[in-house]
């Protein structure tokens, strides 16, 4: 019945969304009729044109909804010989709710799980069904969890909740092209914007119901232990799924290195700390309810099963034996999702090295930079800053960094940055590196792998009186100081890579040309003709390597950022707050253009990570 409500809604509210369209229209000719009687023909232009087009752009999300087809999401399609027990599993479940077994499953990188159907005619005609399930359900969840969440997606086909979900799929895509085309200034886009938020919410209450519909099958094919527990553990691997890839993966990614074994990391990562995922699993909040969420609160539907009769028995077998072998459709599914770009592949231990290695160079690069500044030195290094230890200027250097002390202060606290320099040098000298952990933070140890702590050496750096004894100690540890210097100082290579590009974007008053790249921003002056912006960015790069405009033209890294803060996203409006307390105000005007819709929200991500 949900599905025939929801379906009917999409229907309605889709044609209403036109309707409202139409009354748009007509309402803008009125308007251009009167004002033409009132006003000079160029006024009358200047106003209704922009309505015209943005009334125009209707028509495009609906040409595009209709010819847009969803395709199937980017997976690994298992046959029988690599998941014949997973197979036997969903047959078993699809008969026992009363539906066709899907047709093809696909295993995909997420903490997820879902069905679709290729129906036509509305809905009245099946088609083609596809179940996806999310590798990290199978390394996490026990055979019965993982059950309950196999019965819940086969519920959706039961109860042809897939059939009419194309109705809805097109309905929201329209909208959302339709939005997409319409500035935030236009008054149509107002009107637009307002359906578009009540269309959400009555489309969104049929997905809240289908999804309570759906967990009914959970229950009584699982038992309720299993779909209760199968909820909870959702947003527990979710947190643990973000924690990996933020903690472990993305630093080296960003370094431009890749590990070789993506999903067998996230197993590692699971195993070593199995304690902390069954206390983020036991304290899961129940959520609250919210008009805008496709899905109830966990709460909500715990409780609706609570009335349910358990009677399945509990089967607490790793999930992972439906497939024959896991670690091998992870390494398939890793080559078919995952595009390295050109980093270079490394086992994990080698990769967390490294990974870690390259941030605490650039943490050394901006102190070195900085002391370059301070000194005036044209190739800055450790030896500058204990040269500067040395001179009994430690404090007086130090006081940028730590501003709310006094100098005598700032120069003791120091002791925290030395040592980051001082384990950067002992990493590029081969005498230290760090040792991966799935269960806590990676370690810094030496050659015999025992913990290298340079705490004390650090602390004996900062002060003149011991300088001495620190680099007498660091001696001994074969570590060389004069070694230790500025490592990325310009972007050369394959140190270059592009993000995005704005043109005629004003900094501090003057327009410039803006490339994004990995390591900074590339600001080009005098640009030229705005309204050539886009076709002159790419004869540029067509042309000229980005590394080269790098050094011809001025060169923000991102270490020499402080902090940004961002006045206005779209068009951006943003300062800057350089090392030195220099600022640098950065506006695109309406005449700027972009090179790709993603520069502006690359340029917006790099703000974003640098924070105030």
């Amino acid at each position: 019945m949900s599905a025939t409500y929801r379906a009917l809604a999409s229907v309605l509210m889709l044609i209403g969304f036109y309707v409202v369209a139409l009354l748009q229209l007509a309402a803008v000719v009125a308007l251009a009729f009167w004002l033409h009687q009132r006003v000079s023909g160029l006024a009358t232009a200047k106003l209704t044109i922009p309505l015209l087009l943005a009334l125009g752009a209707v028509l495009v999300g609906l040409w595009r909804a209709i010819r847009t087809k969803s395709e199937p999401a980017p997976g690994l399609v298992l046959d029988e010989r690599v998941a014949p027990r997973l197979w036997a599993t969903v047959r078993e479940l699809a008969a026992e709710v009363g539906t066709r077994a899907p047709d093809e499953i696909r295993l995909v990188p997420e903490v997820n799980a879902a069905v679709a159907e290729q129906s036509t005619m509305l809905g009245l005609v099946g088609g083609r069904r596809t179940m996806y399930v999310g590798l990290p359900l199978l390394q996490a969840m026990r055979l019965d969890q993982l059950r309950s969440v196999l019965a819940h997606e086969l519920g959706h086909y039961s109860g042809r909740h897939t059939r009419l979900g194309g109705v809805a799929y097109r309905g929201r895509l329209a909208i959302a092209e339709t939005i997409g085309r319409i500035g935030r200034r236009n008054p149509v886009g107002w009107v637009f914007r307002g359906y578009a938020k009540l269309y959400l919410l009555v489309d969104n209450a049929a997905s809240r119901r289908q999804e309570l519909e759906a967990d009914r099958s959970s229950v009584r094919l699982a038992g309720r232990e299993a779909a209760t527990s199968a909820l909870r553990t959702l947003p527990a691997l979710d947190a643990a799924w973000s924690f990996y890839m933020r903690a472990y993966v993305e630093p080296g990614w960003s370094a431009g290195l890749a590990p070789d074994d993506l999903f067998g990391g996230f197993a590692q990562l699971l195993a070593g700390r199995q304690g902390e995922i069954d206390e983020l699993r036991e304290n899961a909040p129940d959520g609250k309810p919210s008009r805008w969420d496709t899905h109830p609160p966990i709460g909500v539907r715990v409780a609706a099963m609570a009335g349910a009769p358990d009677t399945a028995a509990p089967d607490e077998r790793p999930a992972a034996g439906l497939l024959a072998d896991i670690g091998a459709a992870g390494l398939a599914l890793q080559s078919l999702v995952v595009d390295h770009e050109g980093r270079q592949v490394l086992p994990w231990p080698e990769f967390v090295a490294a990974s870690i290695a390259a941030g605490k160079q650039r943490e050394a690069d901006a102190v070195y930079r900085a002391a370059g500044r301070f000194t005036g030195t044209a190739e800055p290094g450790l030896h500058t800053v204990l040269d500067l230890v040395r001179a009994g200027r430690l404090g007086e250097f130090a006081e940028q960094f730590f501003p709310d002390s006094s100098r005598e202060e700032a120069g003791a606290r120091f002791a925290g940055p030395m040592r980051t320099l001082l384990v950067n040098a002992a990493v590029r000298a081969g005498r230290a590196h760090w040792q991966l952990s799935w269960s806590a933070p990676a370690r810094l140890v030496g050659p015999d792998g025992e913990p290298c702590d340079l705490s004390d050496v650090a602390k004996l750096a900062v002060d003149p009186q011991t300088l001495d004894e620190a680099l007498a100690r660091l001696a001994e540890s074969g570590v060389d100081p004069s070694a230790a210097t500025v490592v990325q100082r310009r972007v050369s290579g394959r140190d270059a890579d592009f993000v995005g590009a704005l043109a005629n974007i004003k900094i501090d008053g003057a327009e410039h040309d803006v490339l994004v790249l990995d390591r900074g921003l590339v600001l080009i002056a005098d640009p030229g003709k705005a309204s050539k912006g886009e076709e002159r960015l790419r004869a540029l790069l067509g042309s000229t390597p980005v590394a080269e405009l790098a050094t011809r033209h001025t060169f923000v890294p991102y270490e020499e950022i402080t902090s940004v803060a961002v006045r206005r996203e779209v068009p951006l409006k943003a300062e800057l707050t350089l090392h030195g307390g220099r600022t640098m105000a950065m506006q695109e005007l309406y005449s700027s253009e972009l090179l790709g819709k993603h520069s502006r929200d690359a340029l917006l991500s790099v703000f974003h990570r640098i924070g105030g």
